[in-house]
């Protein structure tokens, strides 16, 4: 860029020509910097920032922000630079100013009274200044003002001979600061400072203690200073505990949809400000404009941030575009939203342009909304004004689809307002109203609303509870109403509503969103275990917003984001949070696609496989690097999976059979690595607040529950070489490795075939098996109804497969993978080793057997009824059973 390009600029700016006519450039520093974004050596070098003289700094900052404000003025109107680059040089501009007056101010009075230490830590103290707003952000308009707080360690006092207390002296720092940006002088002005976002505000202390000021946000901060403290930015080096003292006031550990409210009020308080200066010009507060775009962002950090820390981001793009990744917001709505802003942002700019003014009111004289039209790049202000109006009208449908109040709903709805209100006065009202809704039967209903309305708990919720939740009640028996046995779906769901009722904002996200109601209670009125499932978690009311919930589960791409999760992670307590909220919500999306008849039996036992192998994947590291005193950093260590978790038949509420192998010579080895398992075991089925992963099984190991609880590959082999029992050749013929070490997990697969391969005595063979057979008949007697240990039911065909294997995998070693039973028996069936119609008729028994347990457990099928299918199905496993041990 040349001077033409300076020249070209003037027409769109009285301040830039004012500036060139007056001789207030200099076009030697300025000239060179306008075919480049400026950097922090720009502004170092500018000036002698270590000059003792106050006046001097003055000037010079002030000069350096002339020379920045031009050079980016000409950069953008013409076409070189973009928002982030004008947005950033401001916001890094302000940042050097802030350092430059917190050095000088601080120098210049601990010279006067030394230097401050902490009263406990006996530490020297400094200043930390953090940046809140478009400041924290880096989002900084070019006519800007700073918003400032300022906060020092502790108390205390300094060491000079003119000893004065930490409050005091951090108060003068503060007030130099200020006065050093703030002031108007003949060179202008640095920043305007504001500080109204200090705890207390225009009333409080300038200064505060970090103790002071989590006392503060503990007791008094009020829900709109968690979105000023959302963006706030430590911009001195000094940034203390600030960040750990701030995050859980900003984001908390649970979904908080009370923001909808919080925000909603703020909205309307700077709505009703706008309304009086008559601000539909405003392109910040107006409808459409800056603001509301802010709120959108802001908004999904308040209510996930606490959940996701990836959204606990400080700028309003970055946190779109998070938004957009992880399917909280759509990709396209992201990117309108993303080009509005962008476009209100570079008109923002353009007006402050013109005389530098912190402005963000359309103009009317005609000749600057001509001038403002063609800096936009249109050929007149009617075509500017229409793209204006577009992007506008687009940021308020999505604004208002997101913040505006719950839908209305019909005459039903109404009426069933009335019979809540109502629940605790004449019984037949009551019922009335009830069977008008759609329901039959109507007593025990509407007693239970009378004992609810009446009931202690009701009566406790808070000022702010009570009246969402008598709001959401209503919703709740039209939504029922609506579902197949509406009287039982409004039972399961009264039983989720007060389960939840404590936390005010699960109310706040049934009331929002009325969609989502009506989708828990038809999930609810399929099936007792997802009723249950949710009233245990019920913090997976937000995976019903989602736009993957009926997605296919793309496992590589969760590992990466439950990895990115884990990541930042800071302590062991998070790290278990994170692996249980991940588990949980895949758990319930399977379950609901489930619901939904996207699966067969045997896929969802795959994918439902695939989570406890993608949990365990993840957790084994992350348990090994928090141990102290490591001898390596990555184990040599192996989780094997048993049974189910073997077999890839894992149902909702399986359990893991594990066992834990090592290798390595390591002196240190067996300790840590028995150190590592004893953590895994907690981490894995430990309870914390939010709720438990799996229960774990490890008595398949050697020796069971008397046996050590990790082994040496090469004492795991002895042991079945020499030690092990049938049936634990039984059980290793569906192991296989899940996680850890590869080297480890080819010694596991070498053994297990050399185990599975060896040349059996067919006839001890099948007396073994027979015998655990019967055994496992006296512990569990085998009724009819119970297809698991039925004669003929599902432990008969894992002990013919297994025998198969463990018969025949010498000759036919394709026997060996663990490709689940029904595809077993069908391998079984082809090669010879079993008869091929037995075997075929086993295995599709096999199958309607997993799809009676799941119909049991997930859907609201009765218990199993002994019917002529049922007695076929046992009838052709019997028949395999005799045939293969003999068995007349």
């Amino acid at each position: 860029m040349t001077d033409k390009d300076l020249a070209r600029a003037r027409q769109y700016s009285l301040w830039l020509a004012r500036q060139a006519d007056n001789g207030l450039l200099d076009e030697t520093w300025l000239l060179p910097r306008l075919a480049r974004p400026l950097d922090a050596d720009d502004f170092s070098g500018f000036a002698d920032w270590q000059s003792p003289d106050e006046s001097d700094l003055a000037r010079s900052l002030r000069r350096l922000r002339r020379h920045v404000l031009a050079q980016v003025m000409v950069r953008d109107l013409g076409g070189a630079a973009d928002l982030d680059e004008v947005c950033g040089t401001v916001t890094r501009l302000a940042d050097f100013a802030v350092n430059a007056a917190e050095r000088f101010a601080h120098a210049a009075l601990a010279a006067r009274y030394g230097e401050p230490y902490g009263h406990f830590s006996r530490a020297p103290q400094r200043l930390s200044v953090v940046a809140m707003g478009k400041a924290g952000g880096f989002e900084l308009n070019v006519s800007s003002d700073i918003d400032l707080i300022f906060i020092y360690p502790e108390n205390g006092e300094t060491d000079g001979k003119r000893r004065i207390g930490n409050q005091e002296f951090f108060t003068k720092v503060g007030k130099k600061i200020i006065a050093l940006l703030d002031d108007v002088t003949e060179d202008g002005q640095v920043f305007r400072v504001d500080m109204r976002l200090r705890p207390d505000g225009d009333s409080g202390a300038l200064v505060c203690s970090e103790a002071a000021l989590e006392q503060y946000l503990a007791t008094q901060g009020r829900e709109w200073e968690r979105y000023a403290w959302c963006k706030a930015r430590v911009v001195t080096p000094h940034a203390n505990g600030l960040r750990d003292l701030v995050r859980p006031f900003v984001f908390r550990k649970y979904l908080d949809y009370n923001a909808y409210e919080a925000m909603r009020d703020l909205h309307r308080q700077i709505a009703a400000e706008a309304h009086k200066r008559g601000a539909e010009n405003n392109i910040k507060i107006g409808t459409g404009g800056i603001r509301e775009v802010e709120f959108v962002a802001q908004i999904f950090q308040m209510i996930r941030g606490g959940q996701n820390r990836a959204l606990q981001l400080k700028g309003t793009r970055e946190t779109l575009n998070c938004l957009a990744e992880h399917g909280i917001l759509p990709e396209q709505t992201v990117a309108e939203l993303s080009a509005a802003y962008r476009f209100l942002r570079d008109t923002e700019h353009r007006l402050q342009y013109w005389d530098d003014a912190q402005t963000q009111i359309l103009p009317d004289a005609p000749v600057q909304r001509a001038a403002l039209a063609r800096s936009m790049g249109f050929a007149d202000d009617e075509a500017f004004a229409q793209a204006l109006d577009d992007h506008r009208q687009r940021v308020h449908a999505v604004f208002a689809e997101i913040l505006d109040t719950p839908e209305r709903r019909d005459d039903a709805a109404h009426a069933l307002d009335g019979l809540w209100r109502g629940a605790d006065d004449d019984g037949a009202d009551t019922a009335a109203a009830l069977r008008q809704a759609g329901y039959a039967d109507v007593d025990d209903l509407a007693g239970r609303l009378r004992r609810l309305k009446a009931g202690s708990r009701y009566r406790r919720l808070s000022t702010h509870a009570q009246p969402r939740f008598d709001a959401v009640v209503p919703r709740l028996l039209e939504a029922a109403a609506r579902c197949p046995q509406p009287e039982r779906t409004a039972a399961r769901l009264l039983d989720f509503l007060e389960a939840v009722s404590r936390r005010s904002a699960y109310l706040a996200f049934l009331r929002q969103y009325p969609a989502a109601l009506a989708q828990l209670a038809q999930l609810m009125s399929q099936s007792a275990w997802l009723a249950d499932y949710l009233q245990r978690h019920p913090i997976l009311l937000d995976e019903l917003l989602s736009a993957q919930l009926m997605a296919p589960l793309d496992w590589t791409a969760l590992a990466n984001e439950l990895a990115r999760q884990l990541a930042a992670c800071e302590d062991t307590e998070s790290m278990m949070d994170t692996l249980r909220h991940f588990q949980h919500a895949q758990t319930f999306r399977l379950a609901v696609q489930d619901l939904a008849g996207l699966y067969s039996v045997e896929r969802i036992s795959d994918e439902l496989s695939q989570l406890a192998d993608t949990v365990l994947a993840a957790a084994l590291p992350e348990v090994w690097r928090r141990i102290a005193k490591i001898h390596r950093p990555d184990p040599q260590f192996a989780v094997i999976g048993y049974g189910k978790l073997g077999g890839k038949e894992l149902g909702y509420a399986s359990d893991l059979d594990l066992v834990y192998l090592y290798d390595d010579p390591h002196p240190e080895a067996a300790e840590n690595y028995a150190k590592l398992a004893r953590r895994l075991n907690t981490c894995l089925s430990g309870s914390t607040g939010a709720g438990t992963l799996y229960e774990l099984d490890l008595r398949l190991r050697p020796n069971g529950e008397s046996g050590f609880l990790v082994h040496s590959t090469a004492a795991f082999a002895r042991y079945q070489r020499e030690n092990a029992w049938t049936w634990e050749h039984q059980a290793l013929s569906r192991a296989r490795f899940v996680c850890g070490a590869a080297d480890v997990a080819a010694q596991f697969d070498a053994l297990r075939s050399e185990i599975l391969t060896q040349n059996r005595d067919q006839t001890k063979l099948k007396q073994d098996i027979a015998q655990m057979r019967d055994k496992i008949a006296a512990t569990h007697p085998p009724h009819g109804h119970d297809i698991k240990y039925a004669r003929g039911g599902i432990i008969d065909v894992e002990f013919i497969v297994q025998y198969g294997i463990l018969a025949h995998a010498r000759a036919h070693p394709e026997l060996l993978d663990n490709k689940g039973n029904i595809a077993l028996l069908a391998r079984m069936a082809q090669n010879g080793v079993l008869p091929a119609q037995s075997a075929r008729a086993a295995a599709e028994a096999y199958r309607r057997y997993r799809q009676r347990q799941h119909a049991a457990s997930l859907h609201d099928h009765a218990a199993i009824v002994v019917d002529d299918d049922l007695r076929r199905d046992y009838a052709a496993v019997c028949q395999l059973w005799a045939q293969v041990f003999d068995k007349k």
